[in-house]
């Protein structure tokens, strides 16, 4: 049997397949079969990166995460603004406007019952989203645009709770019981002298909540 010269590209091949199948038609409703036709492979070639679905779902995830992870270095680094505090909120607007940072959010939704991926995604936000949060809102407490005593705790807090407690489908929470709690959020950081949250960010986390069906029915 001929030895794969471009490994890389074939396991490039396999995410890219996989999450496209998983955003359309489901992560329960795709099987490991679906994912080989679709590439046209033999199952060796599939078996050989991955043990199961759920691994090739690791590791989408995984990937994805790596793309934010330097989307928001990207935008650290190239951001312009009179402060840090203005810095910071347009760079948490941009993240979530980014359609690429977002494009598997449909298929992680739908993983939400799973104790172990929730607990993974609040280690995400607090081991490595949160610590580069706090150096901007340290570089505010220089410029005097940010006055939190607690940098790194406020941005563990934001974290948690922009992340899992204003997720509708965590909770299953209607359109104005999501908007009400991204304002209380809003008031909070404002009270904590940490003023990131805008009315463009609020809008942008509804819109980005109802893009993939994440509340529960009311009167939107």
């Amino acid at each position: 049997m001929a030895r794969n010269k471009y490994p890389e590209q074939t396991l490039g091949l396999i995410l890219s397949v996989s999450a496209k199948l998983f955003t359309e038609r489901g992560f329960e409703k795709t099987s490991i079969q679906d994912i080989i036709d679709e590439l046209g492979m033999s199952k060796g070639a599939i078996y050989h990166h991955f043990k199961s679905k759920e691994d090739i779902l690791d590791a989408v995830m995984e990937q994805q995460f790596s793309y934010a992870a330097q989307m928001l270095e990207n935008l650290i680094r190239n951001t312009q603004a009179p402060s840090a505090r203005e810095k910071l909120a347009s760079i948490l607007e941009n993240i979530v406007a980014d359609q690429d940072a977002h494009s598997i959010d449909g298929v992680l939704s739908t993983q939400l019952k799973n104790p172990q991926f929730v607990v993974m995604g609040i280690k995400e936000g607090v081991k490595n989203d949160a610590p580069i949060i706090a150096q901007i809102m340290m570089d505010g407490r220089e410029d005097g645009s940010i006055t939190t005593e607690y940098p790194i705790e406020c941005a563990e807090v934001f974290m948690l709770l922009v992340n899992i407690w204003i997720n509708p489908l965590l909770f299953g929470r209607k359109l104005a019981e999501t908007t009400s709690r991204l304002q209380f959020l809003q008031q909070m950081m404002r009270q904590l002298g940490a003023d990131i949250v805008s009315d463009q960010l609020i809008q942008k986390i509804v819109e980005r909540h109802s893009d993939i069906g994440g509340y529960a029915q009311d009167e939107q």
